[in-house]
């Protein structure tokens, strides 16, 4: 089963920057809607930010706007998540996805996951 694997997550402090990256274990989803969700302990998954295909089309949580970037290169079948000026509210799991459906904001909405990377950040 084809399966993403996100990288980049580790230990920061507050003001810090990260980028996080997600590539497919085989294949390739460049014509796939990619998103990254995160999940921090005792609170819902939330979806942090969504790409079209094309990376046309970008869609961020209002928490996130202005801080975080979402990108993709389909030449090198990545997507990429550039996380600046972080707090420690950023703290959690975060996932990369894959899906048909574009904008989706549901988890539900995506086929394919990663089994995620934690991002910690400390005040």
């Amino acid at each position: 089963q084809v399966q993403l694997v996100e990288s980049g997550g580790r230990l920061v402090q507050a003001g810090d920057s990260l980028r996080l990256s997600c590539a497919p274990s085989e294949g390739t989803f460049s014509d796939y809607a990619m998103g990254w969700f995160r999940q921090a302990p005792g609170k819902e998954g939330e979806i942090v930010a969504a790409i079209k295909w094309d990376g046309a089309i970008t869609h961020y949580a209002d928490s996130v706007k202005g801080r975080f970037t979402i990108s993709r290169d389909n030449l090198k079948n990545t997507l990429y998540l550039q996380m600046n000026s972080l707090k420690p509210e950023d703290t959690a799991v975060y996932y990369c996805a894959a899906g048909r459906v574009y904008p989706a904001r549901r988890p539900d909405e995506y086929n394919y996951w990663g089994q995620g990377t934690q991002v910690t950040v400390s005040s």
